[in-house]
């Protein structure tokens, strides 16, 4: 008499298709993609204007060095950024494809954001989450230096320096 074997046994994937962990794994891909989208939705704010940015009051500079192209290229595109130079604010918006950026004071970005105040608002997000992540970054390398402080009961000195 011959048995079958698949018979006997129980179906493996039927049972891990019901199991907890499955359950789990469908809900974490679930979440993982609804947060995607949120986040790609959340990312797409219109472009910026360069003629409407002229026409605010910012002004054009041309990157004519090899140092300036690269510093430009290295800015991220789309978006208005502060910066400080030599105790006055600025907010520059780099067009890498022209190598140039649009550079205006408070006054003509105040007018930006009034005319776009959707812009204000990511900015200031993105703002604070890269200051998020620079400081949870920071608080890593201090909790690794104060791990090894604490593995060493000497704290770096030898028997040398304590005179024996």
């Amino acid at each position: 008499m011959q048995i079958d074997a698949r018979a006997i046994e129980p179906n493996h994937m039927k049972r891990f298709l019901n199991s907890f962990r499955a359950k789990l794994l469908k809900s974490l891909a679930a979440l993982a993609v609804t947060a995607f989208a949120a986040g790609v939705a959340a990312g797409a704010s219109p472009p910026i204007d360069e003629s409407q940015l002229l026409e605010l009051g910012f002004k054009v500079l041309v990157a004519t060095t090899k140092v300036q192209q690269d510093w430009v290229r290295g800015l991220p595109p789309g978006k208005i950024r502060p910066m400080q130079r030599t105790g006055k604010k600025f907010f520059i918006y780099p067009d890498a494809s022209r190598n140039q950026i649009y550079v205006g004071g408070p006054k003509e970005y105040d007018a930006f954001v009034q005319l776009h105040p959707e812009q204000q608002a990511t900015g200031m997000q993105q703002t604070a989450k890269e200051a998020i992540a620079y400081r949870g970054k920071q608080d890593d390398v201090m909790r690794k230096a104060t791990a090894r402080d604490l593995s060493d009961p000497f704290l770096g000195a030898s028997w040398a320096d304590l005179g024996w």
